[in-house]
């Protein structure tokens, strides 16, 4: 949420707030003033501010504890929807744009360990549908 929060700043204030090389193949600045930065008019930084303050909600311990399935579906959703759009952005880093940009990149691996956590937790389905907890091994 903190990096997200950073390259939206960075998007609306200046890309010279970045702290990132501006040459080579590395090149935050480049990246996030391209045309690949917008979806549909709407600054991708945007969109990740969005995706980690709902999976953030979605991922409180009170989330986790919910027994409403639709909580489960959102943040298994969120998850999975999370991991493909990076997967668009890195595409478009390194085939439209040729740069890359370390906070993104930051972001990517974020959102990669967000899904491993939330796939392995089972999407945090826990007691639902069930009479009894499962059982927790120590």
């Amino acid at each position: 949420l903190g990096i997200s929060g950073y390259l939206t700043a960075a998007h609306y204030l200046s890309s010279n707030i970045l702290v990132c090389s501006e040459s080579g193949a590395v090149d935050c600045a480049k990246v996030t003033s391209s045309a690949a930065s917008k979806l549909a008019g709407v600054p991708v930084a945007d969109l990740g501010l969005a995706f980690f303050a709902g999976m953030l909600v979605l991922c409180l311990p009170a989330a986790w504890r919910s027994e409403r399935p639709e909580v489960h579906w959102l943040r298994t959703a969120g998850a999975v929807g999370g991991i493909g759009f990076c997967v668009y952005l890195i595409y478009s880093e390194l085939f439209r744009v040729r740069a890359i940009c370390i906070w993104c990149t930051a972001v990517h691996v974020i959102t990669f360990l967000l899904f491993v956590v939330v796939l392995a937790a089972g999407g945090g389905w826990g007691t639902i549908g069930q009479d009894q907890p499962l059982p927790v091994s120590k």
